[in-house]
């Protein structure tokens, strides 16, 4: 459970730097930074901060090649 949590704290922190990332971007730069995670267990945290309306996901279809995309409320 705890680094559940820091990892909310990290893609939180990252989304108020960098603005809006889709799934790859945010499990990449995690990485780079020194956060081992994997593109599903980045995925299960947005799932539980967009459920808890901290994070909104949106689609932005001509711009970013129809991904997902996340960004802090």
């Amino acid at each position: 459970m705890n680094g559940n949590v820091n990892l909310e704290g990290e893609i939180i922190a990252l989304l108020k730097k960098k603005g809006p990332l889709s799934v790859a971007f945010i499990t990449r730069f995690l990485n780079e930074m020194g956060v081992e995670c994997t593109r599903q267990r980045v995925e299960r945290v947005l799932r539980d901060l967009v459920s808890r309306g901290v994070v909104e996901a949106f689609y932005n279809s001509g711009f970013y090649n129809k991904r997902k995309h996340y960004r802090v409320r």
